[in-house]
């Protein structure tokens, strides 16, 4: 595959390619992408040197469609020390979801580091899995998949590993952070408790904390869906790399009979 998820088509504005379309709706993406493209673009916000993306948190504000999207940042909260950016991913007439990120100056803390959970199991043990019966095309096939614990096509607690098949955007090689975002979002579907073709358990936002950044191409995420009484869910997932813990995730789920 040699088609990014987005082709960069000048001035802010990007085409999104098949390879985004999620697993339930035809035409519409699922979040890794988008959360990806709109982190791309919080990389590239103008800022003093030493400083990283400490948060991300990616709202949707409606379905993201395949097709031409608009993606404009902007700094909310200017700082020395700290920094909140935004940027908001639109369509020609409405923005479909919006990412706010704080920004931290760096420093020296290697001596004290403390508290990570213990590093997963390499990739290269994991079991390959594919896209699961009924699920359609697009992002998923655009994935590797590799279970540790768990999977797609599995209800209960998961670990795998994930990386992508295509570039972000066309002709361009992926950050670390971007190639996380993408991947983050799939926690709550690696870990979902129920089953799709009776439940909808629909994310509204994605919360990405980072302890330190993330490098190389495979995402590892250890992920559990808890599910409450009232039609409410969260997914929480650790974050991983090759080298170990990188930081979490958190998802609110609206949990509700199709």
């Amino acid at each position: 595959m040699t088609d990014g998820f987005f082709t960069d088509l000048g001035e802010g504005w990007f085409s999104a390619s098949d390879h985004t379309s999620g697993p339930w709706t035809p035409g519409h993406q699922h979040l890794g992408p988008p959360s990806a493209l709109m982190t791309r673009a919080l990389e590239r916000v103008d800022g003093v040197a030493g400083t990283t993306l400490a948060r991300i948190t990616v709202e949707i504000l409606g379905p993201v469609p395949v097709g031409d999207l608009y993606v404009s940042t902007q700094v909310e909260r200017p700082g020395r020390s700290v920094e909140l950016l935004s940027a908001t991913l639109s369509t020609s007439d409405r923005a479909v979801a919006v990412a706010r990120a704080w920004r931290m100056t760096t420093s020296d803390s290697a001596a004290e580091a403390a508290g990570e959970s213990p590093p997963l199991a390499p990739a290269h043990t994991g079991t390959e899995f594919d896209r699961p019966p009924g699920w359609l095309p697009g992002y998923i096939d655009a994935m590797e998949w590799r279970s540790l614990r768990g999977s797609l096509g599995e209800e209960g607690p998961a670990t795998v590993w994930a990386r992508q098949r295509v570039p972000l955007v066309t002709g361009e090689d992926p950050t670390p952070l971007q190639r996380l975002m993408a991947a983050a979002d799939s926690g709550s579907g690696v870990s979902n408790r129920l089953d799709p073709r009776n439940w909808l358990f629909i994310n509204t936002e994605v919360t990405v904390h980072l302890h330190r950044q993330p490098s190389g191409a495979w995402t590892g995420l250890d992920a559990n869906t808890v599910i409450g009484t009232d039609g409410v869910g969260t997914a929480l997932t650790a974050l991983h790399d090759e080298h170990g813990h990188v930081g979490s995730c958190a998802q609110a789920l609206l949990v509700r009979r199709r």
